[in-house]
């Protein structure tokens, strides 16, 4: 029985490593078929669409999915990222520009666009997984991204850690890029940002209707 749950958990993990390398090369190559800078969006929306339905339990052939989704999104998630590249790029500019200034104006500047740097990358974190999730007006994905990041402080600080660590590996053994990292980030935030959405909207329901819940049911008559 033991040997049997461990070759299970094995076949699973190893599985879920070349779904992710998969992905990753996926990403890669539909990013460069977007020239770039309009692959991005496209082919972050396909992932996060991919990576919903396998935590889902959908085992869909992952190449069809992704491709279908990369072209039926194409020009909404164009529509998403860029704003949000182009807000990236300005903050990267400026924080370059203030942190070489040796007034004390100019490094508070600085600073305070770190902070807005970090607000922005727990924000989005959850844009793309929020997209794959939920129809809204595309204005109210960033809008409900930045609440809920703030909202849901200690998942946006896991959600910040994993980043982190995903790219201090790419660091340190750069192999992992072309192979993993963009792959492995997409995986895990976006099987975490799911479980974060699923939790709220449970919340959400139990608080709309209390009676239904039959522990909630059972302190109320008590």
């Amino acid at each position: 029985m033991l040997s049997g749950t461990f070759s299970a958990r094995a076949y699973s993990f190893f599985d879920t490593l070349m779904w992710i390398a998969c992905l990753n090369l996926l990403w890669i190559a539909s990013t460069l078929l977007g020239l770039g800078v309009f692959g991005v969006g496209p082919a972050t929306a396909a992932a996060q669409i991919a990576v919903r339905r396998r935590a889902a339990g959908d085992a869909a052939p992952l190449l069809r999915g992704f491709t279908r989704a990369y072209f039926r999104n194409f020009s909404r998630a164009n529509a998403l990222a860029l704003p949000v590249m182009a807000v990236a790029a300005a903050l990267v500019l400026n924080w370059n520009y203030f942190s070489r200034g040796g007034g004390i104006l100019a490094q508070l500047m600085a600073a305070g666009i770190f902070v807005a740097a970090i607000f922005m990358a727990g924000t989005v974190c959850y844009v793309f997984p929020m997209y794959a999730r939920y129809e809204l007006p595309l204005p109210q994905y960033l809008l409900m991204s930045s609440r809920f990041a703030v909202r849901h402080l200690a998942g946006t600080v896991i959600l910040l850690f994993v980043s982190a660590a995903v790219a201090y590996a790419s660091s340190c053994i750069p192999g992992l890029v072309p192979f993993f990292s963009i792959g492995a980030w997409l995986y895990l935030t976006g099987w975490l940002s799911q479980r974060f959405f699923a939790a709220n909207d449970e919340a959400i329901a139990m608080a709309a209707h209390p009676a239904a819940h039959p522990a909630l049911q059972g302190a109320s008559t008590a």
